[in-house]
């Protein structure tokens, strides 16, 4: 019996592929859900502002102590089961949460306590992650394949969303917490089943701190790489105060509550899914100027919850948004694929993410003091401001401006492999595109692996 064409999986999508794509789908349906019950968990114990910012910032604190030192283990050990672990402590962490919610007995110390160590876990699976998405193609797919898994996820994300808005008005957080638990349980035993025997053992080498300088170089030898990472430093800590900490405020004060946010959330979700759509078939040649155009739109929703809109405008907003953050991230996602070498992926995804979210824990704690000093409205129009001032200033590095699309894949390390300068980094006369209208030619690299940049 013939597989149907509708359903059958690409040539180049592989066994890991699919199996990380499918882990995917599983734990964004529970994680987003569980974001806006995490929230509402909080506010109903009694809490305010300030308490779901202490409670977001526990959870990215030991995500940024941790993240280097969880790069480095990838690295050195078989990523699926550096995964795997941090998928059970995710798991066990939400599970408990969800028992104390249910019963009536969370207390502050111990949400931020098992959100702490949901925290611990990512710092460990982020890097991993990436590094085995990032390997699980070749560079001729790279693009189409990051932006198929990121369709299928961010749909994830959209139904999450709006389950999780909608369960939490109806049945409370504590069941939406569970549900993320046993997503957390089901995606584990599937990443249990990639395979990393295509993977050459690393030699011993110098230890862990070896590593970590190895990593380092790296990441400080590409001036493109590390200047955006220093500009969403910026803009994820501003994003995290406005949708984590004020957005269900505003919420709950002038949008009618959980369902009307879930519904917003779902909205970004689904400008996530059209915006991956759209880059499985564009190929924008000046990758990372294409991209860092595209963050401009992520300060929409501040501002629309700056006003505040009504929920409509909201919902555009948030559409818009998402559209916008699938244009960079899959540009992103290729550069590195195009530029860093296979052994060191992880490395630079911990230097990466570590940078990425360095300032989220301040931005998440500062969120309820600066509504206190300066009022909620004032502060979102900041987180707005922010997000603008970081991104046009990003714009001024010219690597960032004139980094090209190439498909010859990287196999120099270090400093010496810049991007932006090698024969393959022409500049382009703008942000024009190659649209790929060409059928897949090959299988691609069939049990390759890698995740995306933030996978969560």
């Amino acid at each position: 019996m013939t597989t149907p064409a509708a359903f059958r999986r690409p040539a180049w999508a592989g066994r890991n592929y699919t199996l990380l794509t499918t882990a995917a789908v599983v734990t964004n349906l529970g994680s987003n859900g569980a974001l806006i019950a995490a929230a509402f968990a909080v506010l109903e114990a009694g809490g305010d502002g300030g308490d779901v910012g202490l409670v977001a910032a526990a959870r990215t604190l030991p995500l940024v102590l941790f993240l280097l030192i969880g790069g480095a283990v990838a690295d050195r050990l078989p990523r699926h089961r550096v995964m795997v672990a941090a998928n059970t402590l995710n798991c066990l962490s939400q599970a408990v949460f969800a028992v104390l919610v249910l019963t009536g007995e969370a207390h502050l110390w111990q949400m931020m306590l098992l959100s702490a160590l949901g925290g611990t876990g990512q710092a460990f699976f982020n890097p991993a992650a990436e590094g085995m998405l990032l390997s699980s193609v070749t560079a001729e797919q790279a693009g189409r394949a990051f932006a198929l898994f990121r369709f299928a996820s961010q749909g994830a994300t959209m139904t999450g969303a709006a389950l999780g808005g909608v369960m939490v008005a109806v049945m409370g957080p504590g069941w939406v917490l569970a549900v993320d638990a046993t997503a957390f349980a089901l995606a584990g035993a599937l990443r249990a089943f990639l395979d990393v025997s295509h993977i050459p053992e690393r030699s011993a080498g110098g230890g862990l701190l070896a590593d970590l300088r190895d990593g380092w170089r790296e990441f400080t030898g590409r001036t493109w790489l590390w200047a955006i990472v220093v500009q969403f430093s910026l803009v994820n800590a501003v994003i995290v105060a406005a949708d984590s900490v004020y957005g269900p405020q505003v919420a709950r004060d002038s949008l009618g509550g959980a369902g009307p946010w879930g519904v917003a959330l779902a909205l970004f979700g689904a400008g996530n899914a059209v915006g991956a759509l759209l880059m499985a078939r564009w190929k924008p040649r000046r990758l990372l100027l294409v991209g860092v155009l595209c963050v401009f739109p992520f300060s929409l929703p501040s501002a629309a919850l700056a006003v505040p809109v009504p929920i409509e405008v909201l919902c555009l907003a948030m559409f818009v948004s998402g559209v916008s953050i699938e244009v960079f991230g899959v540009s992103w996602m290729t550069a590195l694929h195009q530029e860093i070498p296979e052994d060191k992926l992880s490395r630079v995804a911990a230097y990466d993410w570590f940078g990425s979210v360095a300032m989220v824990p301040l931005g998440a704690a500062l969120a309820g003091p600066a509504e206190s000093a300066f009022g909620r409205t004032a502060a979102l129009w900041g987180c707005a401001a922010l997000c603008v001032v970081a991104t046009a200033a990003v714009l001024c590095v010219r690597d960032v401006r004139n980094l090209t699309r190439h498909s010859k894949p990287v196999t120099l390390a270090g400093p010496d492999a810049e991007s932006g300068t090698g024969p393959d980094s022409r500049p382009d006369s703008g942000p024009d595109s190659e649209p790929d209208s060409r059928p897949e030619s090959g299988p691609g690299s069939a049990d390759a692996e890698g995740p995306v940049g933030r996978l969560g």
